[in-house]
């Protein structure tokens, strides 16, 4: 019986990739979805990339794929002048075309109806339908003001706190030690680039996200290798 296996932030940690997929078990009648954000930051974002190619599996847009993408629009336009960081210029050296049809087939939203869940890479504004959604918020949510307003900072009120579905979304983008766990929504980015853990929720056929209570059932994680990129050299506003 096939199974839905949605991944979290993987940045280039293909080796975490490898053994968190053989410890789910997946297999060829699996279905898998990423959260976006497979690159950069980790050691082999190519290697993800062609494993996501030869696993048939499809993820959104996170904020690192679209900076790819702009830098490369922009570049095409203004030449090669247009600056990028040294991590993502690094990975735009490298990419073959494979990897960019591959970055621009990725939507800003999955959705799953079998599961009634919907996928995105950080987050939403609730209350807004999807189709009216920013694409910016999208893809760098993190909060709420206590205006009503998305916020990219960390130590705002978390907008699943908010939300209030159906469907449940599955998000990644803000990296914590432990998944987030809210009533209509569940983040499992867990920071596996940081050193924390590379995560998947696991659904079979037919099944709904498991109340909150039962929620941690449904995750498979394995732990960071090392450190890839430490947290000092991360930024809020990404």
């Amino acid at each position: 019986m096939p199974r839905t296996v949605i991944v979290g932030d993987v940045h280039g940690c293909r080796q975490e990739l490898e053994a968190l997929l053989a410890r789910a078990a997946v297999c060829g009648s699996d279905r898998v979805y990423f959260v976006g954000d497979l690159i950069a930051r980790g050691p082999d974002t190519l290697g993800v990339l062609d494993l996501v190619l030869e696993l048939g599996a499809q993820s959104v847009c996170g904020n690192h794929e679209f900076k790819l993408l702009a830098w490369d629009e922009a570049r095409k336009k203004h030449g090669p002048e247009v600056p990028l960081g040294p991590s993502h210029a690094q990975v735009a050296r490298a990419m073959r075309s494979r990897h960019w049809k591959l970055l621009r087939s990725m939507p800003l939203w999955i959705d799953l109806p079998e599961h009634e869940l919907r996928i995105v890479h950080a987050g939403l504004v609730p209350g807004v339908p999807i189709e009216r959604q920013d694409p910016e918020v999208l893809m760098t949510v993190r909060g709420m003001t206590d205006k009503g307003e998305p916020s990219k900072l960390r130590g705002s009120e978390p907008w699943a706190r908010r939300y209030q579905g159906p469907p449940h979304v599955v998000f990644g983008h803000h990296a914590l030690m432990a998944p987030q766990v809210h009533p209509w929504a569940t983040g499992i980015d867990m920071g596996c680039v940081y050193g924390g853990f590379l995560a998947a929720m696991v659904l079979r056929e037919g099944d709904v996200v498991p109340p909150m209570d039962r929620r941690l059932e449904s995750l498979v994680t394995v732990p960071a290798r090392k450190t890839w990129y430490p947290v000092r050299e991360r930024r809020d506003a990404v």
